[in-house]
């Protein structure tokens, strides 16, 4: 994205989406909201493919878990017709219903109707029709070892996920998901086979500390310039993946020890494979899920994780209790880069200059669930 193009951003939220969209110097910003006001909206997605198709995950009160869809640039929306849904049982055992789609990913550009996305109870559903209509992915769904990856007491405060879908730009047969209940997984043959990806990811909540699978993997990242390295900021902290290995580094052993390495987002600098960005939340023995001392920050890496330094100027100094959630924190492209993050307090903060300085361009929304930054 060239510096004289202007970003908008994708916000979802508990209550509904809203759409900023910036100027060229992204000084000014206007807004396009509520859309859908109360629904929750877990993620909102451009289609990079045709700059105009837009999807949506939402959890409404009388259609219940659902994918809305636009195809003039948000102006006008519909209901897929046949959303995410896993196939009916009347085995009690393995009876499924989706509680909300989490996640959606454009497929690869070799297949410009195709959408991936990753739903509660953790599922995967792919559309070829530009989300019109969905179909459960039997390759994982059905794997043999889905009880075992996705056991029915596992989860989060909001439900077991498969909360990142990540392909392969080179290969679109080869992708990985991230999940809460098993860690990482791979595919080489396109969604129909699965393996953990999960050796040297420790899960220090359950009695082997580096089981095969059962880790909580809170986001994954290829880095664009890159895509053999793949960033990973989980439960238990930050790794880094160098293919062809399959074992992941815990490169946030490097972060000061009174901050820690715990966090849900990470964000690939797009240019620079070495670059990453996280945003710390406090971690401790009650897990208050805030930023560490009520004193935010970002912690940028600039040599692949050996190295961390604080960015913090235009935050708040102290009694800021916010965190980032999965999906709330991403970069636009442009030269410098742009950074976006959403909080859980409805704030929408920026910085212009990749990190050194952050100014809050959005306040009072709900709690934020998404921000995807796209070119206008």
């Amino acid at each position: 994205m060239a510096m004289t193009d202007g970003v908008q951003l994708l916000i979802g939220t508990r209550k509904g989406a809203w759409i900023y969209r910036g100027d060229t110097a992204r000084a000014n910003w206007t807004v396009e909201g509520p859309i859908y006001l109360g629904e929750i909206i877990n993620h909102l997605v451009l289609d990079p493919r045709d700059g105009r198709t837009m999807l949506m995950a939402a959890k409404t009160g009388h259609l219940g878990p659902t994918i809305f869809r636009s195809v003039d640039g948000g102006a006008n929306w519909k209901e897929a017709v046949r959303p995410p849904a896993f196939p009916k049982s009347d085995d009690p055992a393995t009876a499924r219903a989706v509680e909300h789609s989490f996640w959606l990913e454009p497929g690869h550009p070799s297949e410009p109707d195709v959408w991936w996305a990753g739903t509660s109870p953790p599922g995967l559903f792919v559309s070829r029709d530009g989300g019109v209509t969905w179909d459960s992915v039997a390759g994982f769904n059905d794997h043999p070892m889905y009880p075992q990856w996705v056991p029915p007491d596992s989860g989060t405060p909001d439900g077991p996920l498969l909360n990142q879908i990540a392909i392969d730009p080179r290969d679109a047969a080869h992708m990985y998901l991230a999940t809460s209940t098993g860690g990482v997984f791979e595919s080489r043959d396109r969604g129909g086979s699965w393996a953990p990806l999960n050796k040297n990811v420790e899960a220090n909540f359950g009695p082997d500390l580096y089981p095969e699978f059962g880790q909580d993997a809170h986001s994954i990242a290829i880095a664009p310039t890159n895509p053999d390295r793949i960033w990973q900021q989980n439960h238990c902290g930050i790794y880094r993946l160098d293919r062809p290995s399959d074992v992941w580094e815990r490169i946030g052993k490097a972060m000061p020890e009174e901050i820690g390495d715990v966090g849900f987002s990470v964000v690939p600098h797009p240019r620079c494979a070495d670059t990453a960005w996280v945003f710390p939340m406090d971690g401790t023995t009650v897990w208050p899920r805030t930023s560490p001392g009520g004193r935010p920050a970002v912690y940028r890496t600039r040599d692949a994780g050996e190295s961390w330094e604080r960015q913090d100027r235009g935050f708040p100094g102290e009694q800021a209790w916010f965190t980032v959630k999965r999906q709330a924190f991403c970069a636009d492209g442009q030269n410098p880069l742009g950074l976006y993050l959403g909080t859980t307090g409805g704030e929408l903060w920026m910085s212009d200059d990749e990190g050194e300085t952050w100014r809050e361009i959005a306040s009072h929304l709900p709690e934020i669930y998404s921000v995807v930054a796209t070119p206008l």
